[in-house]
């Protein structure tokens, strides 16, 4: 379905999947135990570079090209905010801001969210906040465990702490991302529609201004 320029991803599921619960049970039980890959660590070393170890943390996953990161980091000043992406080509195109502007208090790295975050929790590191903004949908019925509340990384997700805040134009994906931390945190995480008055992604705006409804979580970790 499409409004002006952009699209609700197209799918024949139209609720939570039938699997979810199954499956986030199962990876809550078993250890993830996938190698690290040499340039994730490299990333994770990079991306704690510029911190002086006391700021308190914000990441910024799956930051595309980094328009979120970097209006997070100019409203928390004293926060160290590091946006990661797998694509270096999306992280060169945080156009319009040349490096001079870029807010001090702020890293991208490149890597693979799979080991970043669990490279960030065995290094005991916990998060102030945390923004999972407009992930791939993975919308057809045989991706679910592409999504990220249904892979095996997933715990790590709520052993980082902090505030977390996901936001899709998906419905069915916000639904999946709250069942599945009520699944891990053992109480109800609740979910909204809401309107993004000052947008913090491009995703975020094109769908704002085409009519979509936006939807979001916000937890407490």
């Amino acid at each position: 379905m499409s409004y002006a320029n952009s699209r609700i991803p197209d799918s024949a599921q139209q609720g939570v999947h039938e699997n979810l619960a199954r499956v986030v049970v199962r990876h809550l039980a078993e250890p993830f135990r996938k190698p690290y890959a040499d340039y994730n660590r490299s990333a994770f070393e990079a991306s704690l570079a510029g911190w002086d170890g006391r700021a308190p943390l914000i990441l910024d996953a799956g930051c595309g090209v980094g328009h979120s990161t970097i209006q997070i980091a100019r409203a928390n000043p004293d926060h160290w905010v590091i946006g990661v992406d797998q694509s270096e080509d999306r992280l060169q195109r945080r156009k319009p801001y040349p490096e001079a502007l870029l807010p001090k208090n702020m890293v991208f790295v490149r890597a693979d969210l799979v080991d970043y975050w669990r490279l960030m929790h065995d290094a005991g590191l916990r998060l102030a906040q945390h923004y999972i903004l407009y992930p791939n949908p993975w919308p057809k019925i045989g991706h679910l465990a592409r999504r990220w509340h249904a892979h095996p990384v997933f715990p790590w997700i709520p052993r980082l702490g902090g505030r977390l805040e996901c936001r899709s134009n998906w419905l069915v994906y916000i639904e999946e991302m709250a069942m599945a931390l009520t699944l891990a945190l053992g109480r109800e995480v609740p979910w909204e529609a809401f309107e993004a008055p000052a947008p913090l992604t491009p995703f975020e705006r094109k769908y704002r201004d085409s009519g979509q409804t936006l939807y979001r979580l916000v937890v407490d970790l």
